[in-house]
Order: structure tokens, then sequence, then C-alpha cells
């Protein structure tokens, strides 16, 4: 078993501190996403597991042992860092195999690995190559493929495909995504692209100032945000937010907006809402949960366009409401000018409400 454990751990440089009682399991085979903006501490919380920073309090687990203060030789992690750290003078074949070289295995076992894990990464034509002849995807997969015959516990990652243009992004991710199903083993990776995130995770752990916002598989971090920090940096476009107040009026609760804005909230929700009556809220709904055609009876705003965007399958419509910032996904075809004012729908049984005061969900 290969679970990682980090238990009450924290990390400071002298007075700073930049992580501070950070409590996360993850179970064996499991592939969990770490993301957040820069400076979150998600890369230091990689670096920790790897031995490589080492933490300031707190423990470490990899299975059964305690690997607080074991050098990173000895934890059995391997690690891929997102500049590939290949060696320019070796062929592809010399850096897979390089590890171990150095441990003193046989070289008739060096081979056999190298050769299995360029069938695995569709290296086989470049085994005799050097990294300055190789795209940057296949020198990722290089990178891979020497984490890959050490045969760890947990392979590590951070930010491994920052470096590659889109295209070769999306073809890297559904890459990893297979080696995980291949080789079952513990994945843990460190990113600060939520999409990367949410293509790729069976649990996403959301970061901020070096606390975990939230933890959970990507479809309920979309769907049930458990803040406002969750709610608009996961999701692109992200969530729009409206500013407020929650009021009883005409037998049911309205959302009071901007510029009068009001908002008939759903009576499956009155009971759970009920106790934020009078208080200041904010309204988030994602651009693609808004409506074009069809909406029920209180539940329009209007909005002035200031850009639209035809994406192909759909069209966004960017412009604010009251001076907020506010974007639409919209049908194609649909008939939004810039500087003109747009109506549209909003579908509050998936919107979300926040305690303005805390951040904090409004749970219904």
């Amino acid at each position: 078993m290969a679970h990682v454990e980090i238990d009450n751990v924290s990390k400071s440089y002298g007075t700073y501190k930049v992580i501070e009682g950070l409590d996360l399991t993850i179970a064996d085979r499991e592939f969990v996403v770490l993301v957040g903006p820069s400076g979150c501490g998600k890369t230091t919380t990689l670096r920790m597991i790897a031995g490589l920073e080492t933490a300031t309090g707190g423990t470490i687990r990899i299975g059964a042992r305690d690997v607080t203060h074991l050098r990173p030789g000895l934890r059995n992690c391997a690690m891929v860092f997102q500049n590939y750290a290949l060696y320019p003078h070796m062929s592809v074949a010399e850096n897979i195999g390089y590890g171990m070289k150095v441990r003193g295995e046989p070289r008739a076992d060096i081979d056999k690995a190298v050769k299995d894990v360029a069938r695995v990464l569709g290296l086989d034509p470049y085994l005799d190559r050097r990294p300055k002849q190789l795209s940057g995807g296949q020198r990722q997969r290089v990178a891979i493929g020497r984490a890959i015959v050490r045969s760890p516990d947990v392979f590590l990652f951070d930010e491994p495909l920052s470096n590659l243009d889109a295209k070769l992004r999306i073809e890297m991710r559904t890459e990893i995504k297979a080696l995980h199903r291949r080789l079952a083993k513990t994945i843990v990776y460190v990113t600060h692209d939520q999409v990367e995130a949410m293509t790729m995770a069976d649990r996403v752990v959301v970061m901020n100032g070096g606390r975990i916002e939230q933890a959970a598989d990507p479809i309920t971090l979309y769907e049930k945000p458990s803040n406002l920090f969750v709610a608009a940096f996961i999701g692109a476009p992200s969530m729009n937010f409206l500013h407020g107040e929650l009021i009883a009026r005409d037998g049911g609760l309205h959302f009071m907006g901007p510029a009068g804005t009001a908002l008939r909230l759903p009576r499956a929700r009155e009971a759970a809402y009920a106790r934020a009556v009078g208080s200041a809220v904010v309204l988030g709904v994602r651009p693609d949960h808004i409506l074009h055609q069809g909406a029920p009876d209180g539940c329009s705003i209007r909005m002035t366009v200031r850009d639209v965007e035809p994406l192909g399958p759909h069209t966004l419509v960017i412009g604010s409401v009251a001076g907020a910032p506010f974007t639409a996904q919209m049908p194609v075809g649909v008939a939004a000018q810039p500087d003109q004012p747009f109506e549209v729908a909003l579908d509050l049984d998936r919107a979300h409400l926040f305690d303005k005061a805390t951040g904090q969900v409004i749970v219904t």
C-alpha cells in the first residue's frame, strides 16, 4: 500500500509561514492534483513529500513508513519536473536508465527496463537520440520514463506540462491519465491550471494561502463549491458574482442585487436560505447556467455587452451587470451586440448563494 498521509504539516522560512497545519490523506493508487494560484503552497507541499524541503512541523507518511526526516533517496518517490532535467550529453536510453546505473544494477536489467518503458511511452525510435533532437513532448516522455524505471511507490509531478504548447498539453494529459491506469500507482500532481486539474484528477485539492480550501472530485468542486474562492477558481470562464441582500417579500425569498435587480429564489431552497434573510450575500451563477429563452418569471437580468466571442459550439457574451463583470454562454448566432443591452435569464436552481462576510456557501 502506497497511500500518502500529511498530518498537521507546516513549513516556515524564518518567521514567514508558507504552510500551517496542513492535513491531507491520499489513497493508494489515487491520482490527486494540487491546484491553486502562485504562492499558495502546492509546490512546497509536493517538495516536502519528496524530501526536497524539510517540514517545519507535523508528520509525512508513505504507506506505513514515517518519512518526515528521511532523505529523498530513501522515500521511494519519483519526481518529474517542469523543466525535464535531462542530461544533454546522454542519449534517451542513457537518461532513462541513469538512475539504475547509479544504483549499480546489472546492465541486462537496465537494458530490459529501458526497452519496456520506451515501448510503453512510444519512445522506441528515439532511444539513440540526444534531448536536443526531441520535441518538448518527447522530452517530457523521457523524464516520465526515467521516473517509471525506478518503480516508485509514489509519482510526484511538478507542473510537467507548463512548457508545452496548448495542443501538446492536451495530448500529454491523455497520456499521463492512461499511464496512471496502466501502472496503478499513487500520483500527486501539481499545477496552476484548473482545467488540467479538472480533466486529470480523481480528486482535486484546491489550495490558497498555504491551506486547503476544498478537496473533492472535479464534478463536486464544479457543482458544489464550498466557498467564494473555489467557486471563482474552478471553471472556465469563471463564475459570475452579483453582490446584494437576501430579503423576504411576497411570500418568498428574493435576491436584491445591483441596480434594483430582484430575483425570486426557488421555493425548494427557502428553508436553507432562511437563516440568511437580511444579510449581505453573493449570488454566483456559472456562464453555462444562463438561459437565452424560456426564463421563469423573476429570473431575468439585463447586462451591457462589451464583446461577443464565437467559439464554435457556443458563443460567449461578455459584459457587465451594474458594473460587475458578467459572462453568458449562449447558443451560436445569438443576437447580442457590443455596447447594447442584452437580457438573459438565470437558472437559479443551479445558482449558488454565499455569505458575503465569511465567503462560505449557504448550503441547500
